[in-house]
């Protein structure tokens, strides 16, 4: 089996694996993701608007942007690197390319911290996507640049003994579940 079938397959285990988490979520998911922001007041972080049966980043988003800049993705372009809008909670949001909203008026930034959607990790940083490498080539191009962090924030069930990756494929630097903190290395 080749990896981009591994990989396809992975993805449509892990959707059927999140569908019943996302369903038994609660408001308090993004607690630990907060308790992880606070230890870095000030620094550019970009979160994500959750499209389809995405865990909820948008709390701790909003309690970090009370702080210093917060953003979310925009993607410029299919196989370029994401861009990033300035957020906040009063902001208004538009549809963007594939679902998630973004700001209707973008002033870009540079984060240094990046929450990370996925579909599954595991606790060597591997994470699976959902295959378009936006933020794998985002965050070659930012690492290049200074040190970037990479928080994977998802549900504690999306974790699998080993995500399928390729060499081109960036780790996490930490996951954040609605049921702690996993340190990653």
């Amino acid at each position: 089996m080749s990896i981009a079938d591994e990989k396809a397959a992975a993805r449509k285990a892990a959707f059927a694996c999140r569908k019943p988490l996302f369903e038994n979520a609660n408001a308090a998911q993004a607690g630990y993701l907060s308790e992880v922001l606070a230890g870095y007041r000030g620094v550019p972080v970009s979160g994500f608007m959750p499209i389809r049966t995405e865990i909820d980043p948008r709390p701790a988003m909003a309690e970090a942007s009370a702080q210093g800049m917060v953003g979310v993705p925009v993607i410029a372009a299919e196989g370029q690197p994401l861009k990033f809008a300035q957020w906040s909670p009063e902001m208004v949001m538009v549809a963007g390319p594939f679902g998630a909203a973004v700001p209707q008026i973008p002033e870009y930034f540079e984060p240094e911290i990046l929450i990370v959607p996925l579909l599954s990790f595991d606790r060597r940083g591997g994470r699976l996507g959902y295959g378009g490498g936006f933020y794998d080539r985002t965050l070659e191009m930012l690492r290049a640049r200074r040190a970037t962090l990479a928080i994977g924030f998802t549900f504690a069930g999306q974790e699998v003994n080993a995500a399928p990756v390729e060499a081109t494929d960036q780790p996490l630097d930490l996951v954040v579940t609605e049921t702690g903190v996993i340190e990653i290395g």
